[in-house]
C-alpha cells in the first residue's frame, strides 16, 4: 500500500466500559415470530462486558456472547411483529409513538450468512436507543475482540456464574460442558480444589471464588514448561526471581533484538518493578523486590506478551494519498448468500458486508417487471432471487459508516434500460443518502485527465457511485434508423443490438420491446436526464 506510515491511530482504542444502566438492567418484552410467544424479561450486561443475558419471571437465565453480536438496531430497520396474535400480546394497538422506535433487534451469528435475530420491545424509546448504541459499541470494541488468555479464562468463569440453577448453585454438568475435552481431568481438577465432581452435583456460588477457579484451571491445564523456564532463569531451589533476573529475562529473552534501541530502549529496573507489581498477587513478595512463579505466569499470558500489542490494533495507513493508490476492501455479488446460479439474494448481506469493514459493494441493477416498476437487484440470467433496489439503498445508508469513516463506493452494474426506473434509482440515492452522496467532483479534483482522485481522508463520510454516465439521446427519428441498421448488420440477431432489460426477458423480446416503446421513452428521457446525471459518475481509475 502506498505511503505506509506506521503509528497512525484512527480509532482511539478504549477499554471496555459497561454503562451502569446496562449492568443494572432494563425491562423488555422478548418476542418470537416463529413461536408467537411474548416473555417479560430483564435484560442485563455483566460488568466486564462479556455477555448479554436476560432473566424471565421464573428466574431462568439465557445469555449471548457479545462477540457474536453483528449489529444492534432500533428504529425503522428493526424487526416488527407481523402476526395479529403477537401484536395483541405486545399491546401494539395502545402504544404511544412509533412501534419500531421501541424495538431492539440484536443480530447475531458465527458468520455473515448464518445469522439470527433476537427481538425485544422496550417500554420507552430512549431505553431501546441506549441499548442499541451501547451493545454495538461493546460488540465492536477491538480490545474485546482480541482478548488475551487471562481474559478468556475470566470470561469462562463469568459464564459459569451467570447460569446458576433454581437453588442458586452452579451445576457441575455446566463445568463439564465448558471444559469438555477430558472429563476425567475435569473431575480430578475439581477434587483437587475440594469441589463436588459428580455429574449431578452442584457448586454453591460462594464456593467458586476467583482464586478457587484459578486453582482449578492450574490443575486442569498445568504448565510444566513455565516452571522449567522459571527454574532456568535462576530460581532453582527458590520460589522467586529477583528484579535483576526478571529484567534480564525481559531484555534478553522476550525483547526482539532487531528493534532499534533508541526507539525501543531495553527496560530499566524501575519499569520492571512496575510490571512485577502489576502481575504478582503476593504483596509480601513484591516488597522484597521479587516475583513468584504465579506472577511470572500471569505476566506471560498478559497483553504484555500478546502476538499483537494492543496499541497497534487500531493503527492504519496514511490515508491522505489519492484514492487510486490503495487496495480497497471490496465485495463481488454482494447480495448473494450462496452460489451465483441458484442462491438467494438478501438485503441483509449489504449490512453485514459493510459492518465487516468492506468499502466497495456491488449492485447488479435490473428493470423491475412489477406494476410498481421498481428497479431490482439480482444476478442476471440465473435462478437467483430478486431484492428491492430501494431497500438495498436504505440498508447501505444505515450501515455505511458504523464501523469505518472512510468512503463507500457503490459499484453499479446497471442493466436498467428504462429512463423512468433509472430516475427512480437516482432519486432514491439522493433522498436516502442525502448529503453523504457525492454528486459533484470536489473543487480541487475535477474529473480530468492527469488530475488525481481525492484521498480517502478527504472523502470520509461520503458515498460514491461508480457507474457509466449515460450518453446524449440521438435526435428524433435517428433511433429507429440506427436500430434498423444495427439489426440488418447482424443478420437479424437482435441479441447483439440490445442487452436484455431483465434477467427474465429473452434477447429478441427485449429488442422488440425497446423498438415499440422508443417513442414513449422519448417523453420521459428529457425529464429524467438531469436526475441521472446527478447520480452517475465515471471512474476511469477502477
Amino acid at each position: 500500500m502506498a505511503g505506509a506510515q506506521p503509528g497512525v491511530h484512527a480509532l482511539q482504542l478504549k477499554p471496555v466500559s459497561v454503562p451502569e444502566s446496562l449492568k443494572k438492567g432494563s425491562r423488555f418484552m422478548k418476542w418470537d415470530e416463529d413461536s408467537s410467544t411474548v416473555t417479560p424479561v430483564t435484560l442485563r450486561v455483566d460488568p466486564q462486558g462479556y455477555f448479554l443475558y436476560w432473566t424471565d419471571q421464573n428466574k431462568e437465565t439465557d445469555l449471548l456472547d457479545i462477540t457474536y453480536i453483528k449489529d444492534a438496531r432500533t428504529g425503522k430497520c428493526t424487526k416488527t411483529p407481523k402476526e395479529a396474535k403477537l401484536r395483541e400480546l405486545l399491546d401494539v394497538g395502545n402504544l404511544v409513538g412509533r412501534i419500531e422506535n421501541k424495538m431492539l433487534t440484536v443480530v447475531t451469528g458465527p458468520d455473515m450468512v448464518n445469522i439470527t435475530y433476537l427481538n425485544f420491545m422496550a417500554f420507552q424509546e430512549e431505553v431501546a436507543k441506549e441499548w442499541a448504541e451501547e451493545l454495538f459499541s461493546l460488540a465492536s470494541n477491538l480490545l474485546a475482540q482480541n482478548m488475551n488468555r487471562e481474559a478468556s479464562l475470566e470470561k469462562a468463569y463469568t459464564r459459569l456464574k451467570l447460569q446458576p440453577n433454581q437453588e442458586g448453585r452452579i451445576p457441575v454438568k455446566n463445568i463439564f460442558r465448558m471444559f469438555s475435552t477430558d472429563r476425567k481431568r475435569v473431575e480430578t481438577a475439581l477434587e483437587s480444589c475440594n469441589l463436588p465432581s459428580g455429574r449431578n452435583d452442584s457448586v454453591p456460588l460462594e464456593d467458586l471464588t476467583s482464586d478457587i477457579y484459578k486453582s482449578f484451571i492450574a490443575n486442569l491445564c498445568p504448565r510444566p514448561e513455565v516452571n522449567q523456564i522459571f527454574a532456568d532463569l535462576g530460581a532453582k531451589g527458590k520460589n522467586y526471581l529477583s528484579m535483576e533476573q526478571m529484567t534480564d529475562f525481559i531484555n534478553n529473552k522476550q525483547r526482539d533484538p532487531r528493534l532499534n534501541e533508541i526507539l525501543y530502549p531495553p527496560l530499566k529496573t524501575e519499569q520492571t518493578q512496575l510490571l512485577m507489581e502489576k502481575f504478582e498477587p503476593n504483596h509480601g513478595v513484591i516488597q522484597k523486590g521479587q516475583i513468584s512463579v504465579e506472577g511470572f505466569s500471569r505476566y506471560l499470558i498478559s497483553d504484555e506478551n500478546g502476538v499483537i500489542p494492543p496499541e497497534k490494533l487500531d493503527q492504519s495507513e496514511d490515508m491522505t494519498f489519492s484514492l487510486s493508490h490503495y487496495f480497497i476492501n471490496s465485495s463481488h455479488n454482494t447480495y448473494l448468500t450462496a452460489g451465483q446460479l441458484a442462491g438467494n439474494s438478501s438485503v441483509e448481506m449489504y449490512r453485514q458486508v459493510l459492518l465487516s469493514g468492506c468499502r466497495c459493494v456491488e449492485l447488479d441493477c435490473w428493470k423491475g417487471r412489477t406494476a410498481e416498476e421498481e428497479p431490482v437487484i439480482t444476478h442476471g440470467f440465473t435462478m437467483t432471487s430478486e431484492i428491492s433496489f430501494k431497500e438495498v439503498i436504505e440498508a447501505i445508508a444505515e450501515c455505511a459508516f458504523k464501523t469505518s469513516p472512510f468512503p463507500v463506493i457503490l459499484s453499479f452494474e446497471n442493466h436498467v434500460d428504462s429512463p423512468k426506473q433509472q430516475a427512480k434509482m437516482a432519486e432514491y440515492c439522493r433522498s436516502i443518502f442525502g448529503d453523504a452522496l457525492l454528486t459533484e467532483p470536489l473543487e480541487k479534483y475535477p474529473l480530468e485527465a492527469g488530475v488525481a482522485l481525492p484521498s480517502p481522508h478527504e472523502l470520509m463520510g461520503k458515498i460514491l457511485v461508480k457507474n457509466k454516465k449515460s450518453h446524449p439521446k440521438p435526435a428524433d427519428g435517428s433511433t429507429k434508423k440506427k436500430l434498423s441498421e444495427q439489426a440488418s448488420n447482424t443478420n437479424s440477431d437482435s441479441s447483439s443490438v440490445f442487452e436484455p432489460s431483465s434477467p427474465s426477458a429473452g434477447p429478441a423480446a427485449s429488442a422488440e420491446v425497446e423498438a415499440e416503446d422508443d417513442e414513449d421513452d422519448d417523453d420521459d428521457y428529457d425529464d429524467c436526464k438531469k436526475s441521472m446525471d446527478e447520480a452517475s459518475w465515471r471512474f476511469d481509475h477502477f
